[in-house]
């Protein structure tokens, strides 16, 4: 990521971008596109190996979908990259949607667990629903902000603990912690989801 000065010139430009200025976008785009095909890649890292997108639109579609978006109030660099992780994982979802519904059988995407390695002792070849991974971590937002931020780091942005406590200006010890109880909830309600099929 970028250091603090350049962080801060990020966070003015998303929000001269909201407010309309075209400009701004422009001068925003090669600040952090750079970023963002590195988190792309690494969620097509975990996608099938015949998929048709690839990292660098991936994360132009995400830059897209963000920049100028006057519903959301830009407050850090930061914000925005979680913004983008999560509009990646979108973009995934709709991709594998559309996709799906072309093919004749239907059925759903899945990723391998094993390239994830995030969400616990999982069995060598396990996979898990895409739409139900981005579901599950939808979900965790809506009852622990902090914790799905814990995630989306750590799952896309392949963050440590000491850099996320960095990032979200807490300790060690409760990223810790926070991973712990996301993990073992979304384990959880992954399995609850893959039981419901």
């Amino acid at each position: 990521m970028e250091d603090q000065a350049s962080a801060g010139g990020v966070t003015k430009l998303l929000q001269l971008a909201a407010a309309g200025d075209a400009q701004a976008g422009n001068r925003l785009a090669p600040l952090v596109l750079d970023e963002l095909r590195r988190i792309a890649q690494k969620a097509m890292a975990k996608e099938r190996q015949n998929h048709t997108l690839q990292p660098t639109l991936l994360a132009d579609e995400a830059f897209v979908r963000l920049v100028g978006n006057e519903r959301i109030d830009w407050s850090s660099q930061s914000q925005f990259y979680g913004y983008a992780a999560k509009a990646i994982g979108q973009i995934l979802v709709d991709y594998a949607r559309a996709h799906n519904a072309e093919k004749r059988g239907g059925g759903r995407d899945r990723v391998g667990i094993d390239t994830m390695d995030y969400f616990g002792d999982s069995q060598q070849g396990e996979t898990v629903d895409v739409e139900n991974l981005v579901a599950a971590l939808d979900e965790l937002r809506t009852l622990n902000e902090r914790h799905a931020r814990v995630v989306e780091l750590k799952f896309y942005f392949g963050k440590t603990v000491p850099q996320i406590a960095q990032m979200l200006g807490v300790s060690r010890r409760l990223v810790d912690s926070d991973w712990a109880v996301a993990r073992r909830w979304l384990q959880d309600r992954l399995s609850e989801h893959e039981a419901a099929e």
